[in-house]
């Protein structure tokens, strides 16, 4: 850090922008073990935040509460998003509330999935 610049400060944090864009690249390299389809794009995804130092919370949800994953896939969420370049920390909350639907999908996966 160069003292003599004031910005120099600023330079330690993340460009929190691309760093949301970096995850949400790998969470698209993410499956759903029932559905064949990314995380990201099935709507799985309720929160991602980023703190300027790279600290990452994500809420996420399953397809079902009954999901066979549903004690180990917010780890494996987890660390995936950890390896993401700028990421000190990740913490992933597996959540319930609202309930995941057919209507948390992109257009996209939709079209792909034959349900529009």
């Amino acid at each position: 850090m160069d003292l003599d610049h004031p910005d120099s400060a600023h330079e330690a944090t993340v460009n929190e922008e691309e760093l949301r864009e970096d995850i949400i690249a790998v969470l698209r390299t993410v499956y759903d073990p029932e559905i064949s389809v990314n995380i990201f794009d099935l709507g799985l995804i309720y929160m991602l935040d980023i703190d300027p130092e790279g600290n990452v919370q994500i809420e996420m949800t399953l397809t079902a509460p009954a999901c066979p994953v549903a004690g180990t896939f917010p780890g494996v969420v987890e660390g995936r998003v950890a390896e993401v370049p700028g990421v000190k920390s990740v913490h992933v909350e597996l959540v319930w509330e609202p309930p995941w639907s057919i209507d948390s999908m992109t257009d996209e996966v939709k079209l792909e999935l034959g349900l529009l």
